[in-house]
């Protein structure tokens, strides 16, 4: 499964609003052509173009000692593009 959550943050909800870009967390192996399709498929949306990065896991403190004790996962986002007149919708079912 290349599509494994959309990004709804506070930042995003803007950028959706504003430009007509959604974000995405995706598998780390997946292209940009692949994540074009996915996206396409499931929403039933025409992409005009995706922007990926890697965003580095963020070191986590031991609440006791204040020590780092590991990182959390990195992982892939995907930030959409949409053509004119298409839109997603992430609360439609609830």
């Amino acid at each position: 499964m290349i599509l494994k959550k959309p990004l709804i943050t506070e930042k995003m909800t803007a950028i959706m609003d504003k430009r007509g870009q959604y974000g995405f967390i995706v598998d780390p192996k997946s292209n940009k052509d692949e994540i074009k399709k996915a996206i396409e498929e499931f929403y039933g949306v025409e992409v005009a173009s995706v922007n990926t990065m890697i965003q580095r896991g963020k070191s986590r403190r031991n609440r006791r000692t204040g020590q780092i004790s590991g990182y959390t996962a990195k992982y892939k986002k995907a930030i959409v593009t949409l053509k004119e007149g298409f839109n997603i919708d992430f609360y439609e079912n609830i």
